[in-house]
């Protein structure tokens, strides 16, 4: 019996290549947060999800998949990237198997949703795994910037579309398990219909102060403003995922809380951390304001860069650090949650003062659709862009010395 499993699993996988071609070809469908409370609602059918699911996960790991084979091959090679390959293989291979059974057979629906459950955990670590990889790439090769910005370019994506494959696997695993979250009876899956914003403002805040304390002795203040300008003074709440906004607003207060204590150093009290949350028609957006300094504008962008980071670089075997702690990932990452509803993330530095950073998110469910990546030529072109001569003057990094062009008396 075992020797039947293992060449049926040899075989899947030499016949993998064509399922990765044929499902590329097909786009990803992107839902909008009211389709997946539809999907979750208590009317929910699980084998509409299931069918769905087994064609629409395929569609998204091939697309990614497909992309990973267009980065350097230095880049590839790198032990932590072919791990993260494995994992990516061996996930399709396993959804692959559901393609042609019956979805009437309640089987075949619990082992769907085991092998989701399955699939999440083997995806855990992918985040580090793949930033473990740049880090073995920059230590081993030398840098360009082409290289760079392709990097850039796919990490952003790679990372978006494991946003998404796991919002679609949490979904189904959550809803249709048969329990209830006793700590949040009210949410469907990992969507809460009435998202107190403020509420989760509060929560990240006080993670982030105790993270603080544990490292500087001390941290400063919440100041919080709540502008409702559709409920006058009721609080602002959202369709929204709470473990997206909590991600983004833990990031952006530890980021707050670092540069507000190290520019106080000298200092007998700290400025609070200012919050400020409003809602309209269209957008909610939450700004978080701090005196720590502020940046330099040249480096603005480097701080969403996953090639660059102010911190030092962690040790995956470390689990004391805070997530992502020296990687440089933070902001990022924090980016591409509030850009896959079609929100964003947007920093706004004064140095020498502080910095405001604003998430933007939409008010309304049926506006918040997924952002996803495609793999098509337009994609395949920016794996191809060249480097080229800059049509602006580039300021040299030292003041030109004009007494070379002093002419004698």
């Amino acid at each position: 019996m075992k020797f039947v499993r293992f060449i049926a699993q040899n075989a899947a996988l030499a016949n993998l290549p064509k399922q990765v071609e044929r499902f590329s070809r097909f786009s990803p469908s992107p839902l909008s947060i009211k389709q997946f409370l539809d999907f979750g609602s208590s009317n929910a059918c699980e084998r509409t999800s299931f069918v769905f699911l087994r064609q629409e996960l395929p569609v998204r790991l091939s697309n990614i998949m497909k992309e990973i084979n267009l980065l350097p091959e230095k880049l590839v090679t790198t032990p932590s990237v072919k791990m993260v390959q494995s994992w990516y293989i061996q996930s399709l291979m396993e959804i692959l198997e559901f393609l042609n059974h019956n979805p009437s057979d309640h089987k075949v629906l619990g082992d769907f949703v085991d092998a989701l459950v399955s699939i999440r955990n083997r995806h855990n670590d992918v985040v580090p795994t793949m930033a473990q990889g740049i880090i073995e790439y920059k230590e081993t090769f030398a840098q360009d910037p082409v290289t760079n910005q392709n990097i850039q370019y796919f990490l952003d994506r790679f990372y978006m579309s494991r946003i998404s494959i796991r919002m679609l696997i949490n979904q189904h695993t959550l809803v249709f398990d048969g329990a209830t979250n006793p700590i949040h009876p009210d949410t469907i899956g990992i969507i809460d219909p009435h998202c107190d914003v403020t509420k989760v403002v509060r929560d990240a805040f006080q993670s982030a102060k105790m993270l603080c304390n544990q490292y500087y002795l001390s941290s400063p203040d919440l100041m919080l403003q709540e502008i409702n300008s559709k409920n006058g003074c009721n609080p602002i709440s959202i369709v929204y995922v709470p473990s997206h906004l909590y991600h983004m607003l833990f990031e952006l207060f530890k980021n707050a809380m670092r540069a507000t204590i190290e520019n106080h150093e000298s200092s007998n009290t700290l400025p609070p951390v200012r919050c400020m949350v409003s809602i309209g028609a269209e957008d909610m957006s939450i700004k978080v304001s701090d005196r720590g300094g502020g940046v330099p504008f040249r480096r603005i962008k480097k701080l969403f860069s996953y090639m660059y980071s102010t911190a030092p670089t962690p040790d995956l075997g470390d689990h004391t650090r805070a997530p992502l702690a020296g990687f440089g990932y933070g902001l990022p990452i924090s980016r591409l949650y509030a850009k896959y509803f079609q929100g964003d993330l947007q920093l706004y530095s004064m140095e020498g003062y502080g910095t405001d950073a604003v998430i933007h998110l939409k008010a309304l469910s049926a506006d918040s659709v997924e952002r996803l990546p495609v793999y098509n030529k337009t994609a395949l072109r920016n794996y191809k862009v060249n480097q080229k001569a800059d049509d602006w003057c580039v300021p040299s990094s030292e003041p030109l010395d004009l007494a070379n062009y002093r002419t004698p008396e």
